[in-house]
């Protein structure tokens, strides 16, 4: 194997052919993430438990149920043969650097795929909005619409020629999950005659899938919030052999399987698939597109690393498919595109609301959405999970609030011409953007205590910005927490806590303490449910007045990272003071009301030049190597907690060879 390293340890592969850089990207994959994408393997065949025991037992229920190893083998067989054999190589090259004993099958990378997007849909959002259905009637549902509170969101902009200081294109931006630790993106590069490409990569993917910069032309994504998986009510006759449908009843596939734990008795589980999809849960059918149309979009990997143009990755994205993406893309020529890319179907707002009957003429398949065409950029363009200004690009429902769009818009329109390095005041960017919504409630507070009105008085002076030093940030944070808890406590609120029924996997998206601290603004007005927003804000003051109103933000507000698994062996990370939050443009986000620890972020952070790609810059929390021996593991995390980047390196004779 051929890989050079840069100062940071970051792989820069070259091979002779894009099968080789294949194997070798699988290679070295496997040498600087064992740990992480073996994991990652075992959680796409099941066999979590098998390895770690009865915790991982939760998680193999559900993939069994949800066919994720069946999906993948059925994607990796429809996979055309250029593109089965590149992902062959890799995973001949992963296995070359594993446990010779177990190697992958050659569908694993297809796997894992599925299981960083399997939960990262809708399908948990059309949970919580039928136990809200259920609990406090369907009305009560836009009090919680907003995006998963434990899903993903991103910034993304781009800026055309004409807003920069070179006369080229800028595209920069950063991926929000939650902070797993290794870091859930790869930074690689990946050269042959064909192609040149560095980006940010998935551990035990090929390729480079959501951002990145072939020399010529350069792309980012963000998470449209698409309404693309859809639930089904289902029922099953009393043998349990028969499904109902819009046509009566038909037989359904069933199978058991057993699951092997570790150091425990084996676990059978029913599989089942009805017409409309697997029933992941008792009663619950999903139709996920990956299954439907079995692709996992692997039919994009070898053409975008071949993109030369914006246009090449417009058409590269034809074949993406899950989940539904917006995309900018630009190219040394001045071309800037802002698209959508994915498979999604065609349905009425009013039908993403909650599950359907699968006996209804709405569990009937749509048909797939035809996406916009993608849309020239002439001055700037902006993604943040918000709702989209144009209706033909309206396709979901749970959107986020657009406070991060609106603030980079803020910052773009009031600054230029924009240099690679300018992109960090706007990554680093702290200003509260749902402050205002939250404050107007403490601005009418009336019949305080000293403490507490100088405390109202204290928050409406406050400058807005989340800055890990700021005590008056801390003091916000403080009433927040007192709101938050305030409302989940709150009689109104009370059915909600009834068990929700769908088993500890899903508690974090079904907690009903998450989804309050997610849209306390509009649970303080929510007078038709009986809470009085007004004493709510009152009695919140008055409680944190009691607390240490000198306390900085970053007292409470530290990084606490997701490990790969709970328990068991890797890097440790002090838990240092965060700037940000949940509504900055700079991610740190928590949970009011539970924890202000940060354990969901930018993953990334991306400045992509199409001037002269030695400019362009990045950044991950964490480093290169999953390996907590490795100097690597830990040595970007100082940058990337003040929320810069570095330049990257792409001259061959600036990087250290290594051979094996």
């Amino acid at each position: 194997m051929t890989v050079f390293r840069d100062a940071l340890g970051v792989p820069h592969v070259r091979a002779a052919d894009p099968l080789a850089v294949a194997r070798e990207q699988g290679l070295v994959t496997a040498r600087d993430r064992a740990w992480q994408i073996e994991v990652d393997r075992w959680r796409a065949e099941g066999r979590l438990a098998e390895r770690i025991g009865a915790d991982g037992l939760e998680w193999d229920r559900f993939a069994r149920r949800a066919r994720l190893a069946d999906t993948a083998q059925r994607a990796h067989a429809a996979l055309a043969d250029e593109d089965r054999a590149f992902v062959d190589a890799y995973v001949e090259g992963v296995n070359a650097g594993l446990d010779p004993d177990d190697p992958w099958p050659t569908w694993v990378p297809l796997g894992i795929m599925l299981v960083n997007h399997a939960l990262f849909s809708m399908f948990p959002r059309l949970l919580w909005n039928e136990h809200v259905r259920l609990t406090l009637g369907d009305d009560a549902i836009d009090l919680f619409d907003s995006a998963e509170p434990e899903s993903s969101g991103s910034n993304a902009w781009a800026l055309h020629g004409s807003r920069t200081a070179s006369g080229k294109p800028l595209l920069a931006g950063d991926p929000h999950r939650m902070i797993e630790l290794p870091g859930v993106y790869q930074q690689v590069r990946l050269a042959c005659p064909e192609f040149d490409v560095l980006g940010l990569a998935f551990p035990g993917v090929p390729g480079v899938q959501h951002f990145g910069h072939t020399g010529t032309a350069a792309w980012g994504i963000t998470n449209a919030i698409a309404h693309h998986v859809e639930v089904f009510r289902e029922r099953l006759s009393d043998d349990g052999l028969s499904a109902l449908g819009p046509d009566g009843w038909a037989p359904v596939s069933r199978t058991v399987e057993t699951i092997r734990v570790r150091d425990g008795a084996d676990v059978e589980v029913d599989v089942v698939e009805t017409d409309r999809g697997p029933m992941v849960l008792d009663g619950l059918s999903v139709r996920f597109p990956a299954r439907v149309a079995s692709d996992v979009g692997f039919s994009c990997l070898l053409p975008l690393l071949r993109a030369r143009t914006a246009g090449d990755v417009v058409e590269a994205l034809r074949g993406w498919v899950d989940p539904v993406n917006r995309v900018l893309t630009a190219d040394a020529d001045g071309t800037v595109l802002s698209l959508d890319a994915g498979l999604v179907v065609t349905r009425a707002a009013a039908d993403r609301r909650v599950p359907h009957d699968a006996w209804s003429d709405a569990a009937r398949p749509a048909p797939w959405h035809v996406l916009a065409e993608a849309t020239p950029v002439t001055e700037s363009a902006v993604d943040a999970n918000e709702k989209p200004a144009a209706a033909t690009r309206d396709l979901g429902r749970a959107y986020v609030a657009p406070h991060r769009a609106r603030r980079i818009r803020q910052l773009l329109d009031g600054g230029g011409p924009f240099a690679p390095a300018d992109m960090a005041v706007i990554h680093g960017d702290t200003l509260q953007g749902s402050a205002d919504e939250l404050l107007r409630w403490v601005r009418q507070a009336v019949g305080l205590s000293p403490a507490a009105a100088a405390l109202r008085d204290r928050l409406l002076a406050w400058d807005r910005h989340m800055d890990a030093e700021s005590t008056d940030a801390g003091a916000f944070a403080a009433w927040r927490t007192e709101v938050a808890l305030l409302l989940t406590a709150h009689p109104a609120l009370a059915p909600l806590h009834a068990p929700h029924g769908r088993g500890v996997l899903l508690d974090p998206w079904l907690g009903v303490g998450p989804r309050v601290a997610d849209s306390l603004a509009r649970l303080l007005g929510a007078a038709s449910l009986g809470i009085d927003g007004d004493a709510v804000a009152r009695e919140a003051l008055e409680r944190a007045a009691l607390e240490r109103p000198s306390a900085r933000w970053g007292h409470r507000h530290r990084l606490q990272p997701v490990p790969t698994l709970l328990g068991f062996p890797g890097p440790v990370v002090e838990p240092i003071p965060l700037s940000g939050d949940t509504d900055c443009v700079r991610c740190t986000a928590s949970v009011p009301g539970v924890s202000d620890v940060s354990w969901r972020g930018s993953v990334a952070r991306w400045v992509w030049d199409l001037d002269d790609r030695d400019r362009s810059r990045w950044g991950v929390p964490f480093g290169a190597s999953g390996d907590p021996a490795s100097p690597h593991a830990t040595d970007q995390l100082t940058t990337w907690a003040a929320a810069r980047t570095v330049q990257v390196v792409t001259d061959w004779a600036l990087l250290r060879e290594e051979r094996a």
